[in-house]
Formats: C-alpha cells, sequence, structure tokens
C-alpha cells in the first residue's frame, strides 16, 4: 500500500502494517505508523492507494501525531509516529461482489432471536402517537357560562415556539435566518429589524427561515412592533410555496403605496382578500396570520431494506392535501390589552375554507421590494390542531381565536392529557351569547399502530403443514412513524425483506486481493454449489500485509437484519418491542392489498343545529354505489348492529336528535367487496337542548 501525507510519500518510512476501517454510515478511519523523520502537521491530507492505484482512503489527521518508543539503538532512542486520519462517511454504493468456494473464508451466523422478525409473515408495528378521529363538538351559550369541557383528550404536538427572534444582536442570526440583501437595506437597530427600501424588485431582498416548514395543525405567525414608513411595498409574514416571491405567497401580509399613504391588505394565494387597513404614523402594531389545519402531519415516510440483495425503498414521502382556516387580525399596541383585535380576513367568516394549500411552506419575515418599516419581534408557533368557531342567533359565523389573555383574543384551550379532557375557556367580554352556537373542532390522540401480513406467504406455510402464523411484533425508530399509515409502510418494507431468501443472513469473510476494492454499503454475493444468497456489507477492514507482491488482507462484515443507509441517508430501524399503550389490530391487512381505505371525511361541517336534529355536510360526494354511515360507536363499521344510525348516498343529510348530550360517528364507504371505509372516523359530539 502505498501512503501520501501532506503531499509527501511516506510508503518508504511505514513501519508495520496499515489499517483502513469502514463502517456504514461512519466516518472512514486509517491508522498507521511511519519511522520518526519530518513530523507532519495536524490536518495534513493523508491518501492511501494500492500499488496499482485504486485509492483506499482519503482524510485527513485529526490529532497530532505521537511518538511512540520503539527501543534503543547506538545512536540512541528509537521512535516511531503514529497516524490517525479521518475520511468520508461510507454511504451506499451498490456494487455487488462475488465469493464462490475457495475466494474466501466465510462464516455465517446463525440467525438469533432478534433476527426472528426476518421470518415473519405477520408484522405488527407501532410508532408515534398520532392525530386520530376528526371531532367537531357543538355547545350552545346562555351568556354566562365561560368553560367548555370536551368529550376526550385532543392531540397536541409538542407545542414549539418553531421560530422565534427578538432582532436585538448587532447582525441578523445566521442560525435562524438566510438573508438576501445585495443593496444593504436590512439591519438591526433600536427600533428591531429596520428595513430601508430595496432594489425594486420582488424576490430579491428577503428575511426568510432557514429551514422550511410543514403546514399542519395550528400555525401563528406573528410579527410585534410594526412601524409603518410612506411607501413601502412588499410583503410581512409570508408563507410562501417555493422561492419568496408575491405569485408564490400563499398566505402573509401585503403592504403597499395608496393614495399617498401606506396600506396593509391581507393576501391569500397571491390575491388580496378581506379589508384595507391604513396605519396611524407613529402607532406601533402587532400582526398575525393564523392557519388552522385539521391535518397536522402532511408529509408521509418512506422506508428502505434489502430485498433480494437490492436495497428497495417503500412509501412515496407524498404530500396530504388539505384544506385551511385562515384569519388575519392586527391590534394596535397602544390600545388596551382587553380590546379585540381588528380582524381584517377570516375565512369562516367568508364560508370558505382554503382548499388550495401547500403541505410545506417557506416562511419569509420580509421581502422587501422597497420597505421603509421596522419590526421588533417576530415568533412563529405551532400546535393543534384546534379550530374554535362560533355562529351567533343572527347567523354571523366567525373564527373565535385561541390565544392568552392579554393577546386581544377570545379564548384559551386545554388540550387534555390521559387523565383529563381537554377544554375551551372563554375570556370576559367574549362569552358565547345566549344561543350562540359554539363549534370546537380537533382531532383524537392515539398510537399509531398498524398489522399487515403476506397472505401468500401465510397460505404456503399452511400448505406445508405450518402454522401459517410466524407473527413479528416491535416498534419503528428510524425514520419515525408518525402515523399508522407510515407504520404500515414500515411493516410491508419489513415483510418484503423477509420474504427474500437472504433476509436472516448475519456473518463474516475473510479474503485477499479481491477483484475490487469492497466497501460498506455494497452487496456480497455468496455462491455455493450454483447457489447464491447476497446480503448487505456493513464494515470493511483492510490491512496492508506489508508484503512483496502486495497482499491486502479484507474483514468483511454481512447482515441483512437492520439495512440502513439509501438514498438520501435513509434506513430503517426497530425496537423489538410494541408500544405499550398501542391497540393491536385483531385482523392483519393484506400487504399486496394495501391501501383498503377511503379518503377521510376532513371537511365533514355541522351547518345547523335545532333541538330535533344536526344538519351534517360531509364536505365530498358520496362514492358511485356508496355514501356516509353514521354510528353511535366508533368500532362497528363494516358490520350491522344496533348502533346504526343511518346511511345516506349525498353528501347533506340531517341526524336525527333524541338527547342533550349525544355523540356519533361517520364514515365514508363504497361499494367494494368487502365494503371499503374512511381510515378515521368524523366524530360529531352535542351539548345542547332537545324538544
Amino acid at each position: 500500500m502505498r501512503l501520501m501525507v501532506g503531499g509527501v510519500d511516506r510508503t518508504e518510512s511505514v513501519t508495520g502494517v496499515i489499517t483502513v476501517q469502514r463502517v456504514l454510515g461512519e466516518r472512514a478511519r486509517m491508522t498507521a505508523e511511519l519511522l520518526l523523520g519530518a513530523m507532519p502537521a495536524r490536518a495534513a491530507r493523508v491518501v492511501a492507494t494500492t500499488d496499482a492505484g485504486v485509492e483506499l482512503f482519503s482524510g485527513l489527521l485529526v490529532a497530532e501525531p505521537v511518538k511512540v518508543y520503539a527501543g534503543a539503538a547506538s545512536e540512541g532512542p528509537v521512535y516511531r509516529v503514529r497516524l490517525t486520519a479521518m475520511g468520508e462517511v461510507q454511504a451506499s454504493r451498490g456494487v455487488t461482489h462475488a465469493f464462490g468456494d475457495g475466494d474466501a473464508v466465510v462464516s455465517l451466523k446463525e440467525v438469533s432471536a432478534d433476527g426472528l422478525r426476518e421470518l415473519a409473515s405477520d408484522v405488527a408495528l407501532s410508532g408515534q402517537h398520532e392525530p386520530a378521529a376528526y371531532v367537531t363538538e357543538c355547545f350552545v351559550g346562555d351568556g354566562t357560562t365561560t368553560a367548555f369541557a370536551l368529550t376526550g383528550q385532543a392531540f397536541q404536538a409538542t407545542k414549539c415556539a418553531w421560530l422565534s427572534d427578538a432582532f436585538e444582536g448587532a447582525v441578523l442570526d445566521a442560525t435562524r435566518w438566510v438573508v438576501s440583501d445585495p443593496g444593504a437595506h436590512l439591519s438591526l437597530s433600536g427600533d428591531g429589524l429596520t428595513l430601508k427600501g430595496g432594489t425594486g424588485v420582488d424576490g430579491v431582498t428577503t428575511l426568510a427561515a432557514k429551514s422550511a416548514m410543514e403546514l399542519g395543525g395550528s400555525i401563528v405567525a406573528e410579527l410585534s412592533g410594526v412601524s409603518f414608513g410612506a411607501g413601502s411595498d412588499g410583503m410581512l409574514a409570508g408563507f410562501y410555496a417555493g422561492t419568496a416571491v408575491l405569485a408564490n405567497c400563499f398566505a402573509g401580509w401585503r403592504v403597499r403605496p395608496q393614495a399617498a399613504q401606506t396600506v396593509v391588505v391581507p393576501l391569500l394565494n397571491g390575491a388580496e382578500v378581506g379589508t384595507v387597513f391604513t396605519p396611524v404614523a407613529g402607532h406601533l402594531y402587532t400582526l398575525r396570520v393564523r392557519l388552522a389545519c385539521n391535518e397536522m402531519l402532511r408529509v408521509k415516510q418512506r422506508y428502505s431494506m434489502v430485498v433480494d440483495g437490492a436495497v428497495e425503498t417503500f412509501g412515496d414521502a407524498s404530500a396530504m392535501d388539505a384544506a385551511m382556516q385562515v384569519v388575519f387580525e392586527m391590534r394596535d399596541e397602544g390600545v388596551s390589552s382587553s380590546m379585540p383585535v381588528t380582524v381584517l380576513y377570516d375565512s369562516v367568516a367568508a364560508g370558505v375554507p382554503v382548499v388550495d394549500t401547500p403541505a410545506m411552506a417557506t416562511f419569509a419575515a420580509v421581502n422587501a421590494t422597497s420597505m421603509f418599516d421596522a419590526v421588533r419581534g417576530v415568533s412563529v408557533t405551532q400546535s393543534g390542531p384546534m379550530l374554535v368557531a362560533s355562529v351567533t342567533p343572527a347567523g354571523v359565523s366567525a373564527t373565535r381565536m385561541i390565544g392568552s389573555a392579554n393577546d386581544g383574543v377570545d379564548c384559551e384551550a386545554s388540550y387534555g392529557s390521559s387523565s383529563t379532557n381537554a377544554s375551551v375557556t372563554f375570556f370576559a367580554g367574549r362569552v358565547p351569547e345566549a344561543g350562540e352556537r359554539v363549534m370546537v373542532s380537533y382531532r383524537r390522540v392515539q398510537r399509531a399502530v398498524a398489522r399487515v401480513a403476506d397472505e401468500a406467504r401465510v397460505a404456503a406455510e399452511v400448505a406445508s403443514g405450518a402454522d401459517g402464523f410466524g407473527m413479528w411484533q416491535g416498534r419503528v425508530t428510524e425514520p419515525a412513524a408518525r402515523t399508522s399509515e407510515d407504520c404500515e409502510t414500515a411493516a410491508k418494507a419489513w415483510l418484503a425483506s423477509a420474504a427474500s431468501r437472504s433476509a436472516g443472513v448475519v456473518g463474516e469473510l475473510a479474503c485477499v486481493n479481491p477483484a475490487s476494492d469492497v466497501m460498506p454499503g455494497d452487496f456480497v454475493s455468496l455462491v455455493s454449489a450454483g447457489d447464491a444468497v447476497q446480503a448487505l456489507v456493513r464494515s470493511v477492514d483492510v490491512v496492508d500485509g506489508a508484503s512483496v507482491p502486495e497482499t491486502m488482507r479484507y474483514a468483511v462484515a454481512f447482515a441483512n437484519t437492520l439495512a440502513a443507509a439509501v438514498e438520501g441517508g435513509m434506513g430503517m430501524r426497530v425496537e423489538t418491542n410494541l408500544a405499550s399503550d398501542a391497540a393491536l389490530p385483531l385482523i392483519a391487512e393484506d400487504r399486496s392489498a394495501l391501501p383498503q381505505v377511503l379518503a377521510n371525511l376532513q371537511q365533514l361541517a355541522v351547518t345547523s343545529l335545532s333541538e330535533t336534529a344536526i344538519q351534517i355536510d360531509a364536505g365530498v360526494v358520496a362514492p358511485s354505489g356508496g355514501g356516509f354511515e353514521v354510528r353511535r360507536h366508533d368500532g362497528a363499521f363494516g358490520s350491522g348492529g344496533t348502533d346504526l344510525v343511518l346511511q345516506s348516498p349525498v353528501r347533506g343529510f340531517a341526524i336525527p336528535r333524541v338527547a342533550q348530550r349525544e355523540r356519533f360517528f361517520v364514515r365514508m364507504y363504497d361499494a367494494s367487496v368487502p365494503v371499503k371505509y374512511s381510515r378515521w372516523s368524523a366524530v360529531v359530539a352535542v351539548d345542547a337542548p332537545v324538544n
């Protein structure tokens, strides 16, 4: 092996062996010892190649070379220099290396108890807690009641300040923001983020968050301490489906000149909506954009496994379509905190939810075409999903804003816990009037879980006299299974790997001077008596034999269990136990037939409530030959039973009422055999007087 250190050929100075260690997903490591000469500097580049010029290692010295005492000679003590270098992360390359009988010494290990997952034909996997049923709870105000208890715990991802900046430093924080400012129009001052003009071109002078945001749940983007200068033109607090230019803006505040004044107007899907507001010179304002989506998770996961000697990816990482309610509100910071905010646009009041919504968006605090304003703080928080809306006896609909008492909003929400239910409490001066219908929309919470079987394999096992029930249970840890659908995808990946003849292959091989260099992420094809199995290379140690002709000894570890490192660095890992709160399905889904569900009723709404009936709009047209099924319990869909209330072939229908407090479960169904239903129910719960 030839060794270059700091651009100098040190091959003749090598004493002992050179070792290169490679592990899939980790940085390569090289160690060597040289006769003491000119000491190489730390961070010197090290390159090791075969005599034929094949590069085996390239990296940098990660520590000062160490002197090692090697004994005494007539000239005095003798020392060697020990070098340790680190290289690149070892990623999957996908090359296959064939080894036949006599080519290598192969040691195959028995499949351990941990490897029994590979032999399963029935797999149950759990994931994280997920948003489940879509719940709408209806109450009728009496003019005095302030607190409304809900019927269960609401799903809430950890409430987080996804982005927060008080603009108090000397320069803009590069860990939070991507700054595009070729004309030096953005700066920090005693007024916070200060805007002084722009290039006159949309999308050139921007302050955007470093990472894109998943638009799910309840999102509040707030700019505080905003002052407006004359002649401003641009955008504030914008969510963009792509780069931060006006045409891509899904929701944000449009700032523009009008009749020698600066005005502010909501912008939604590239068009102005709602009321145009004229700020008062010298006043400071708080601007908020509220997005309420009943889908918390908008992007599906992908999982990868080794199947028949190749890495296969399962799932498409597609985006989930979902509607939103959107509110734009403004507050003059000079007025009392008890003063209600000014709502410039409310999609609930407009009666039209926003259907065309991006799953991911870029948030830009500023897109300045030419702006002369200042912003003292920005925050973007994400929670929920939860939406509170109401309809007055006069028929006026509006969103009831959730927040803190000093935010000028209507109510605060508690999401509950495993032992307490969620609730909504209205602030003084915001209490629902007598006869006002209050609707709280949220998602139930439960553990994500799926059980999937390879029915063809089960049948084959039964035919051969086996019990046909090789079941394995576990918990997905990487990538995180955020939904039951993700768990299904992960289970399909495990089953596909288990069907491979080489699924349980685990072992090591030793060889000298293989035909080509073996890297982690490659495959070895082990051929014996004409029969071959393939396995993923997990680690490779290469040791220089220090001989002529050159000998390179390879020690290769391979295993198809927990195969990892595929495109994008994605892998899959599981733990060997199901989550303790996972409700295991009694019957497994057929892997080859997934998915076996219809769309959820995301937009089901209560359109009116009387003492005798609940009027429902399912939000979608029923499938041909199918419709909407209403039951009093959530576990009996697809069967008969006495809890069936009605089936409707049309999207608009009425549920008869018989009690003050009632709860109904609604799913869409089709005409297939067996009948398919929505994955989750839409739940309608009512607490109101009956006739």
